[in-house]
């Protein structure tokens, strides 16, 4: 079964730090190859690509830009999001998924800016 979980969220006030974490379970090969996605959706809105993660190169949505950092570590199976200097704006459901999506979502993980 093809499945990202994702952890790391929590409350964190304006200007705070917060590191998400993707595990992939499915084939290793199929992870490493392809361009792998961070997303997030805010409530009444709709569900945004904010950053991914090719083989060798990364990009970023305008709004996370200098921000956020996305990372991978293909041995673990595993996508990383650093999030600096947080915004109110940046609370969301954050998950991840290949970039176009094919596959299953996740739970996602609650990312809460608020002072």
């Amino acid at each position: 079964q093809v499945q990202f979980v994702e952890s790391g969220g929590g409350l964190v006030q304006p200007g705070g730090s917060l590191r998400l974490s993707c595990s992939f379970s499915g084939v290793s090969l199929w992870f490493r190859l392809n361009t792998v996605g961070w997303y997030r959706q805010a409530p009444g809105k709709e569900r945004d690509l904010v950053a991914q993660i090719l083989p060798d190169t990364t990009s970023y949505a305008d709004s996370v830009k200098g921000r956020f950092t996305i990372s991978r570590d293909n041995a673990k199976n595993t996508v990383y999001l650093q999030m600096n200097s947080l915004k109110v704006e940046d609370t969301a459901v954050y998950y991840c998924n290949f970039v176009p999506v094919i596959a299953s979502w996740g739970q996602g993980t609650q990312v809460t800016v608020s002072s």
